[in-house]
C-alpha cells in the first residue's frame, strides 16, 4: 500500500512539473501581422535592421517616433486604397514635410504581402533596389509600419522610412 501511495505521489509530481512547462513565445520577427490586433515589434524590427547595416560595414539606426508616425500613416493609406504605391497619399519627401520632418537625406521601402517582418526584411534584403535603401549610407533614424487590412489581395501592407535629420 506504501509503494502505490508513493507511486501515484509521484506521478502526480510528475504531472505538476509538466503543467508548469512554460509555452514559449513566438519570436517577433515571425508574427503574423495578417490577424486583427497583430502588433509589429519596431524595437526588433530596428535591431534586425540595424544588424544587417553593421554586417555591411554601415551605422545602426534607431526607432524616431515621427518616422513611425509617417510609416504609419503610409501603410494605412495604402491598405485603404488597396494600393502599393509610393505616392498613394503624397511623395516622400512631401509627407515628411507635411509632418514637420527635417529629413536631410530619406528613402523608403513599401511592400505588401508579407505575413510576417521576418518575410518582410527577407523581400527588401533580396531585392536590389530596397537593399540599397537599407544599406543607405547617412541615415541613422528609422519608422516601420504594418498594416493589415483583410478583405484586400495583399493583406498587409509594409512601410519603411529611413533617415537622417542631421545637418550635411
Amino acid at each position: 500500500m506504501t509503494r502505490a501511495i508513493l507511486a501515484i505521489f509521484g506521478l502526480l509530481l510528475l504531472a505538476g512539473c509538466a503543467a508548469e512547462k512554460p509555452v514559449s513565445e513566438l519570436p517577433a520577427m515571425y508574427v503574423n501581422m495578417a490577424e486583427p490586433g497583430a502588433h509589429l515589434d519596431s524595437e526588433v524590427a530596428a535591431s534586425m535592421i540595424s544588424q544587417y547595416r553593421q554586417n555591411n560595414g554601415i551605422g545602426a539606426v534607431v526607432i524616431d517616433p515621427a518616422l513611425m508616425r509617417i510609416a504609419e500613416s503610409q501603410a494605412q493609406a495604402m491598405a485603404s486604397k488597396n494600393k502599393l504605391d509610393h505616392d498613394v497619399r503624397a511623395p516622400l519627401p512631401k509627407r515628411l514635410s507635411e509632418a514637420g520632418y527635417p529629413a536631410t537625406l530619406a528613402v523608403e521601402n513599401v511592400s505588401a504581402g508579407y505575413h510576417t517582418l521576418a518575410e518582410a526584411f527577407s523581400g527588401w534584403r533580396d531585392s536590389p533596389p530596397h537593399r540599397e535603401n537599407m544599406l543607405k549610407n547617412g541615415v541613422t533614424k528609422m519608422g516601420i509600419a504594418a498594416s493589415y487590412a483583410p478583405n484586400t489581395k495583399y493583406q498587409v501592407f509594409w512601410t519603411l522610412i529611413l533617415a537622417s535629420s542631421d545637418p550635411r
